[in-house]
């Protein structure tokens, strides 16, 4: 260790003493030395230094001393210039402790910062060498940041590319920093080397978080803009192997490769590009991209082209050039749709609707639409297909049929017919098409040879929906193939010929009620009227409701046609085993014409028996309907006094509003009938159905009949009854509220919410039971309580009934709750008529308690 020169004006005072004593006696403790520096703070530089050296001369190894020597010999520096010789004091400070402390990274970390600070670049660069050969391994990730840091801040590339090389030796996971910092000073090429190097790496892992994918966009980003850089990759491979590994961004990848071959100056080999790239990619969204770089690419040619031409001049040989390149853009667009057809066709080469689309393309050239018809019946796999295959083949045998060029549309049908479709439909409609193919030239007799070729049995028989054996095995039970073949006979065959294939039909089992009354129809067209009924009974012994209905209402419907009344047993019995089993919502069609058939040619009382049993049958939507149709046949057939019982039994059966619409008509038809005791008991009667709040019309309509027909008495007795009633609903509404209040009590009571809620739930059913209370009928009084509505419409209906014996009520009571004024009543004698079928005894009972009221109110 150097001596240090000691200042001549260096002196020690008083107060050194004790500490200079205590080092004395304990030279090797670093403490005592630690409060000799703390207690000369305060001195001069020179003073402290020379402590710490004499500290130093006796524990040359103590790192704390070190440090902190270091640290005040750096901070004494700092503002000085780095020219300054003071600063190669403090370096040979910081080389006498690396003698001692050479392993450790903190001072070797100071050092090279303190020497970074002097610019001394080459002295920096071998004490980060001496560092790094001094540290052990595990001690280097601390001073390589330092060391690249300092390499990037000179301008001195080989010095940083050489530490960078080092440096990945022993963190190559560290790549992505050395590329960028090779991009930043413009060595692409060696870059790039890196960059595939990472990507090839299966083990590389980036810092960053990007993806494989990433990486490899960035390589080909900067492989095809920087061409002429790079000389030891080969650009198209890479590319390629990225368009096969990266499936998601092949457009991206074809189109960098163009670029790569466009900024080489390679104009023809990225045209070749572009074209490989849009007859091979397989995504909407790639060939988009593809597409329209190739269009910018084509464009630009043409402006640069235009460009040379007027500057230098044209010639003749640049205007063909141009012409030339003009077209070939022309034909680029013109050439778009069908690319993108290619392009979804290459996804899914079983997309019938594709390969359909693909042909309109063609529109106006025969030769590319038979070429796209072949490829696409000799690609499209029907197991894979989408959509269904049999409609290529029979539009490529409509395209022949079009242009006149019928053998080659029947031989495109025969070889339809030996393709095994997924359904026996799809064959099916191909000797449909094929036959009416026949038809529409005439061949009619072809036609027919059509069919029954279709329709016969095969040599191994099979079940419809068995889908293990091919479509050809199971086309004989195919009803699409049989209907058209009986429409043919009918219109072509004869008589036997027809009835053969619809028996055929029917005893195959693959009938439906259509082919039955199809079969029906035929017959009867040629007069064979029994026959004709007969297939319609194998038909209802085929069929379960409901699909038997419309075989028994043409059957039916026919059968009285034709004979009428002649044989109305046998029609009976035809109702009879039809009405058998009939759901409810079939019935009613077949009971009108069971009873209309009894009406014009049977018994009225069968007739009537008939609508008794139709108002059972039916659903109980349709009964109302059909109870006014029976009263209204009962009262043409045996009077209006024969309907009674059935509105009786009508108001019984229906629900209560049907019901009470029943009450009126039967009220009204008591009034037509004089018989007005009877229609009031029958208001009476519906009235205990018919809420006042909702049946307004119903009230409405008794008041009026009261106006008209009754008198007080009665008029009150309404009134009383409608309170009473409107009392019974308001009771059963107030008793489901008082049940669902109880039940939130208890919910409020289980979960201990407050008081205040079963207060408020209280004061409720109070204020319901009061009203509940309020709406009952005074009994005490004999004045009845007056109500606007009903006066208002008593008045009004009696104003305009204008009754010369019409009944002054006048101002009797005040609303419900207010001041009741009585009623002043004269006794005057009834008329008879009044009473009706009332007996004398009755009459008189009547009177007496008149006259004992009026006593007792005078």
């Amino acid at each position: 260790m150097h001596e240090m020169e000691v200042p001549k004006d260096l002196m020690f005072e008083e107060s050194d003493l004790p500490h200079e004593e205590e080092i004395l006696r304990h030279p090797y403790q670093i403490k005592c030395w630690l409060r000799y520096i703390e207690h000369k703070s305060t001195a001069p530089k020179a003073v402290i230094n020379l402590i710490y050296e004499r500290a130093l001369k006796q524990l040359p190894g103590s790192y704390k001393l070190w440090y902190r020597y270091l640290k005040l010999r750096r901070r004494q520096v700092k503002l000085k210039c780095i020219t300054d010789s003071t600063y190669e004091e403090v370096n040979n400070a910081f080389e006498r402790a690396l003698v001692f402390l050479h392993k450790m990274p903190r001072i070797w970390l100071e050092y090279c910062q303190f020497l970074m600070e002097q610019c001394k670049i080459t002295r920096t660069r071998r004490t980060f060498d001496r560092a790094l050969r001094a540290l052990p391994l595990t001690q280097h990730k601390r001073v390589w940041p330092l060391y690249l840091k300092f390499v990037r801040s000179h301008d001195i590339q080989e010095m940083a590319v050489r530490v960078y090389r080092r440096f990945l030796k022993l963190s190559p996971e560290n790549g992505e920093s050395y590329v960028e910092y090779l991009i930043s000073i413009g060595r692409l090429n060696e870059a790039a080397t890196k960059l595939a190097e990472i990507v090839n790496d299966e083990k590389f892992i980036s810092k960053e978080g990007k993806s494989k994918h990433q990486l490899w966009q960035e390589l080909c980003v900067l492989i095809s803009k920087n061409p002429g850089k790079i000389s030891s990759l080969k650009v198209d491979p890479i590319i390629r192997g990225g368009i096969r590994r990266f499936t998601d961004m092949i457009g991206q990848l074809w189109c960098s490769l163009a670029d790569y071959y466009i900024r080489s100056g390679h104009f023809e080999k990225a045209r070749d590009i572009y074209e490989e790239s849009i007859q091979t990619v397989t995504t909407v969204r790639d060939f988009g991209q593809v597409f329209d770089a190739y269009a910018q690419f084509e464009e630009s040619m043409i402006n640069s082209k235009m460009e040379t031409t007027a500057d230098m001049g044209a010639s003749d040989d640049d205007d063909l050039d141009l012409e030339l390149r003009l077209a070939r853009f022309e034909m680029l667009m013109d050439r778009r749709p069908f690319l993108l057809s290619s392009v979804l066709l290459r996804q899914n080469p079983h997309n019938v609707h594709e390969w359909l689309k693909r042909v309109k393309l063609y529109e106006g050239k025969p030769r590319d639409i038979i070429n796209t018809y072949t490829e696409a019946v000799q690609t499209v796999d029907v197991s894979k297909a989408v959509g269904k295959p049999h409609t290529l083949w029979v539009n490529f045998a409509k395209f022949y049929e079009d242009n006149g060029q019928l053998p080659e549309a029947r031989v495109i049908f025969e070889k339809a017919s030996k393709v095994q479709y997924r359904q026996v439909d799809d064959l099916a409609i191909v000797w449909c098409e094929y036959t009416e193919m026949e038809l529409r030239h005439e061949k009619y007799d072809k036609a027919l040879h059509l069919m029954r070729r279709a329709t016969a049995m095969p040599a191994r028989r099979a079940a419809y929906h068995d889908k293990s054996e091919p479509v050809q095995n199971r086309l004989f039970r195919s009803l699409k193939v049989w209907s058209m073949y009986a429409d043919l006979e009918e219109s072509l065959g004869t008589f036997e010929s027809t009835k053969a294939v619809y028996n055929r039909i029917i005893d195959l089992k693959i009938a439906t009620p259509q082919i039955i009354i199809n079969y029906g129809l035929f017959l009867e067209e040629q007069k064979y009227f029994e026959e004709g009924f007969k297939a319609y009974e194998r038909g209802v012994s085929l069929f379960k409701w409901p699909h038997v209905y419309d075989i028994w209402n043409t059957y039916l419907t026919k059968f009285i046609k034709r004979y009428g009344g002649k044989k109305l047993e046998r029609a009976r019995d035809l109702f009879e085993q039809a009405l058998d089993g009939c759901p409810a919502k079939f019935a009613k069609p077949l009971y009108l014409l069971y009873a209309q058939l009894e009406e014009d040619h049977g018994l009225a009382r069968h007739a009537m028996a008939v609508y008794d049993r139709a108002t059972k049958a039916v659903t109980p939507d349709e009964q109302f309907e059909m109870f006014n149709i029976y009263l209204k046949r009962a009262a043409e057939a045996f009077g209006i006094t024969h309907t009674r019982e059935i509105y009786e039994r009508a108001i019984e059966i229906l629900p209560d509003d049907r019901a009470r619409e029943m009450c009126m008509n039967y009220a009204q038809l008591e009034i037509k009938l004089g018989e007005i005791d009877r229609a009031r008991g029958v208001f009476s009667h519906g009235s205990q159905m018919s809420d006042p709040r909702i049946a307004k019309s119903y009230w409405k309509a008794w008041q009026q009949f009261e106006v008209r027909h009754g008198n007080e008495d009665t008029f009150r007795e309404m009134l009383r009854i409608k309170r009473s009633v409107q009392a019974q609903f308001n009771t059963q509404v107030n008793f489901m509220s008082a049940q669902m209040l109880a039940s939130a009590s208890k919910d409020v009571a289980v979960t201990g919410e407050g008081v205040d809620e079963m207060r408020l739930l209280e004061e409720q059913a109070r204020k319901i039971a009061e009203e509940a209370t309020r709406d009952q009928p005074h009994k005490k009084t004999m004045s009845f309580v007056k109500s606007d509505d009903a006066s208002a419409e008593m008045e009004e209906l009696a104003r305009v009934s204008a009754n010369p014996d019409e009944i002054n009520l006048g101002d009797s009571d005040e609303e419900e709750g207010g001041v009741v004024e009585e009623v002043t009543l004269q006794t005057q004698t009834i008329p008879s008529a009044v009473f009706g079928s009332i007996s004398e005894e009755v009459q008189g009972k009547v009177l007496g308690a008149k006259e004992r009221f009026a006593q007792k109110k005078k």
